[in-house]
């Protein structure tokens, strides 16, 4: 696993605008300007023919059709997210066409579980902010007790919802001694947007811990240069612009090295390297929103990277995992904490939603936030999780 690979050959790349994934959720947030007569009309034409013109059969599609655009319409007006509604409404009926070849004594409650799936997974599952607890032992590390530090990422945020208020919540609980943020503040749909723009900075001026908070910059297509300064101005945050710093700690000290996220290893490679002229006597931990460099900093000597950038996928099926990754690496890279030679690292699944026209949806792959408990003691075992809602 985590096998270095040349990427310089692409002209594309995730988390870029104007990549394939970036085009088509933008192309198919037209389908929000259609009038609602012409939307339900092309939601019924859609019934009819995957039902071929059963009137009882198509009426009960249409209506399943009805309710998802229902449910997914009140998700603003619930506070909950705020992307448009017509784009995944459409997706959903395609999918739920393809059970009408099925018997009707299954077909009827295969479409009663998808009302269900989607319950869950746009009204409960993006509420689930769950706190991941992870413990490191290194003997490069060296302190008088262990550091306790907190991980987020992908916070993509649209207004201020329970889910916000939550975080804020469980930061000032935890009582992290340093928080670090691995990239995209704002969600792609409201990168404009004054009153998301306010939502963002009340959330990051709650970030407070002894040692001080941490970030780098996202994706390109999100974590925009002509807006970052605005965004973190006068905030008591501190952004790695491609730095490191060494930071004191309870008698020891460890490095931090963070980097501007291109999604192109060969430019960001390189940067890295620069950083890390030779391999670091003191822990060195890497934080990068994507997972891709992971290899590049596996072999420069880095013991923890985190990341974020995947978001676990957002969709997870069982036994599959995730449907869509946006790495590089593909499912090699998906979430959670894996080991690349001496390099531990973590991609999170994060706190928000992809923005434009993408599912404001999660499912089996809640939002998470991540504890960290580096120690210098060394222990027969290293990997500790449990998660709490």
């Amino acid at each position: 696993m985590g096998k270095e690979r040349d990427f310089s050959h692409l002209n594309q790349f995730p988390g870029e605008t104007g990549n394939l994934f970036d085009r088509v959720l933008h192309r198919l947030e037209s389908l929000q300007r259609i009038r609602w007569p012409i939307f339900a009309l092309i939601l019924l034409l859609i019934a009819a023919l995957a039902s071929w013109f059963s009137v009882v059969t198509g009426s009960i599609l249409w209506g399943f059709f009805l309710l998802d655009w229902f449910l997914l319409s009140m998700l603003a007006k619930a506070g909950i997210s705020f992307g448009p509604a017509k784009p995944p409404v459409l997706i959903l009926a395609v999918l739920r066409t393809l059970f009408v070849i099925l018997p009707f004594y299954v077909f009827l409650p295969l479409e009663v579980f998808g009302t269900i799936l989607v319950i869950y997974a746009f009204w409960i599952e993006p509420r689930r902010l769950t706190v991941t607890y992870q413990k490191l032992n290194s003997d490069k590390f060296r302190s008088n007790r262990p550091l306790r530090l907190l991980h987020l990422g992908d916070l993509h945020i649209e207004r201020i919802t329970a889910r916000e208020n939550q975080l804020t919540g469980l930061i000032q609980d935890l009582k992290p001694d340093i928080i670090l943020f691995s990239g995209d503040i704002l969600n792609l749909s409201y990168l404009h947007d004054a009153k998301a723009w306010e939502a963002a900075r009340i959330i990051i001026s709650h970030w407070q811990a002894p040692l001080g908070t941490y970030l780098v910059t996202g994706s390109p297509a999100v974590d925009l240069p002509e807006i970052m300064p605005d965004l973190v101005k006068d905030l008591d945050i501190h952004w790695l612009k491609n730095s490191k710093v060494t930071i004191e700690f309870e008698g020891g000290s460890f490095d931090l090295a963070g980097l501007t996220c291109s999604h192109r290893p060969s430019i960001d490679g390189p940067l890295l390297e620069n950083l890390l002229t030779e391999k670091p006597d003191r822990f060195t931990i890497f934080l990068y929103h994507s997972p891709d460099l992971a290899p590049i900093a596996a072999r420069l000597g880095v013991d923890l990277q985190l990341s974020g950038h995947t978001h676990g996928g957002q969709v997870r099926l069982p036994w599959i995992g995730a449907l869509f990754t946006g790495s590089l690496y593909g499912k090699e890279f998906e979430t959670g904490r894996m080991k690349l030679n001496d390099m531990t690292l973590y991609i999170t699944r994060g706190i928000g939603l992809e923005g434009a026209a993408a599912p404001r949806l999660r499912l089996f792959c809640p939002p998470e936030i991540i504890l960290w408990e580096i120690s210098a003691s060394p222990t027969n075992g290293e990997n500790s999780l449990k998660e709490r809602s």
